[in-house]
């Protein structure tokens, strides 16, 4: 039992870090972005578009990753990401033009996304019901300290080595991991199980799960609760350096707040995901949320945005959605048993989907203001609560339990 805990243990630390190459790429350069923006003489709209662009590519490469990983097995899949990843990482920290950083950050977003979606699918394969929850959840706990730590590295980064510093480090992330990988992930999809890569089967399968809506609104349920991090984190370099009037270093005020809730949360949802339905746990959440933006709303209307109150009700809010995250995730893979690979890439892409929406269009729309922020968040909630709503299983539309091993 012992080396049993103690193997999942070193596997979740895998599969975290795994989770954490996306949110790292996008979230430790955010306070570099006045200094690129100077360095390559390029306007705050043209800056926003090197995230946006990796947003794109990252949602994008994500609706093939699962497949592949159905396909040729979880590992490759995962190794081939890495090495992308390492040299598209490398290229931004040596780019000689504005250009060139835009084109590492499309190879950075096209490989950036197996982490995630193959983590998912892994766990699928080795666990079932509250115990691939659980796995779920300590992912998420620790793929959590990412988004915190990433931008208050970079800030440091930033005024200690220059911007190139951010891209060195995830040049060196990247190759930790492809090593990490390669000596000790072990391949969860045996031969047996995978499906041969034939184009039409393929296309069938995809349109199989295109076709089931209650999937499809719970993938959207997930994707738009999490639209008020996409603002968020699009706003960063605005809301912390000029609603807030923060230096670079700075970037804690923002971070902490909406990581360390996500990640209390995650704590909670682990440790009581055999104790309470997948209903209760998604309901308790939707209503921490609901208050968390109520107070958001209600105090940014009333007051100027100052900490350590204006970034408060993001604790409550990351803390509501880590609660509903693993249980609408379970609930929705656990329709398509046999392909988990591509159901989390459908997942995961209209996730990240809606948060490149939502950081590249929506945010520079709002960025300006705090109120403007906070209703922003309360109308993503409400749409998510619509969608899970419509999209909830019933009682004679049960998914089928996902088989484990």
């Amino acid at each position: 039992m012992n080396r049993t805990n103690h193997n999942n243990g070193f596997l979740t630390l895998i599969l975290a870090g795994l989770s954490m190459v996306g949110p790292l790429a996008i979230d430790t350069y955010l306070p570099s972005f006045p200094a690129i923006s100077k360095a390559f003489e390029v306007g705050p709209l043209l800056m926003q578009q090197s995230l946006s662009l990796f947003l794109f590519t990252f949602a994008f490469m994500m609706l093939f990753y699962g497949t592949l990983s159905d396909s040729f097995g979880r590992r490759p899949v995962i190794l081939v990401s890495l090495v992308v990843y390492t040299l598209a990482s490398l290229g931004a920290a040596m780019a000689p033009s504005f250009g060139w950083l835009l084109v590492c950050r499309v190879f950075q977003g096209l490989a950036a996304g197996a982490g995630s979606v193959v983590s998912r699918a892994i766990v699928q394969d080795k666990f079932a019901g509250a115990e691939a929850q659980r796995m779920l959840s300590h992912i998420m706990m620790l793929f959590g300290l990412a988004p915190a730590i990433a931008p208050i590295l970079g800030g440091w980064l930033q005024v200690s080595l220059g911007w190139r510093s951010i891209f060195w480090f995830l040049t060196s992330f990247g190759v930790l991991m492809l090593v990490v990988c390669y000596r000790a992930l072990p391949e969860s999809l045996p031969p047996k199980s995978r499906h041969a890569f034939h184009p039409v089967v393929i296309a069938a399968n995809y349109l199989k799960v295109l076709r089931h809506h209650r999937f499809l609104l719970l993938a959207l349920a997930v994707g738009l609760s999490f639209s008020g991090f996409a603002l968020y984190i699009g706003s960063a370099a605005n809301f912390v350096m000029n609603i807030l009037h923060k230096p670079e270093t700075a970037f804690a005020w923002l971070f902490i707040p909406l990581i360390s809730g996500m990640v209390t949360g995650s704590a909670i949802s682990a440790k009581h995901a055999a104790r309470y339905t997948p209903k209760t746990m998604i309901l308790a959440g939707y209503g921490i949320m609901a208050a968390a933006s109520v107070l958001n709303v209600g105090y940014n209307y009333v007051f100027a945005a100052e900490v350590p109150w204006a970034v408060l009700p993001l604790f409550i809010y990351a803390f509501g959605l880590a609660l509903i995250t693993p249980a609408i995730t379970i609930i929705a893979m656990n329709y398509f048993p046999d392909n988990r690979g591509l159901a989390s890439s459908l997942q995961s892409f209209i996730q990240m989907f809606m948060f490149a929406l939502v950081s590249g269009f929506v945010a520079p729309v709002l960025f300006e203001s705090a109120f403007k922020l906070a209703c922003g968040v309360m109308a993503g909630l409400c749409l998510s609560f619509f969608c899970w709503s419509l999209g909830q299983p019933k009682q004679t539309d049960a998914p089928p339990a996902a088989a484990g091993t």
